[in-house]
């Protein structure tokens, strides 16, 4: 739970309390493998974790929800906006222009709660 606050912030534990009442083991499972296991390992730091994450996340195509989840997190960690925008435009590459597409507007709408959150 330590990896995943440090990472996620509140972001991580709001996903954790949705899936409480359909799924608790399921959301025991999502903390103990990713975030006790994985993330925990000392070879990478959390930086390059995320930034292989919304990586990954934005090849998929398919995980809008997660890849706004862990850009919060690439946010909280250190990433820059400027460096997570490249990491997308990188995608157009290997993922093709309709997944850097929708990484890119997603990244918006985080940035955009985010300057919300930050002028109230």
């Amino acid at each position: 739970m330590g990896k995943l606050k440090e990472i996620d912030g509140e972001a991580g534990q709001r996903v954790v309390d949705a899936l409480a009442p359909i799924a608790p083991d399921f959301a025991r499972l999502l903390i103990e493998f990713p975030f006790g296991d994985v993330y925990s390992r000392p070879q990478l730091d959390l930086k390059s974790r995320e930034i292989a994450t919304i990586a990954a996340l934005a090849a998929l195509g398919n995980a809008q929800p997660q890849l706004k989840v862990h850009i919060e997190g690439a946010l909280n960690v250190g990433c820059t906006r400027e460096e997570i925008v490249e990491v997308f435009i990188q995608m157009a590459v290997y993922a093709g222009f309709p997944a850097a597409l929708n990484a890119l507007f997603a990244a918006r709408e985080v940035f955009e709660q985010r300057d919300a959150l930050e002028a109230a």
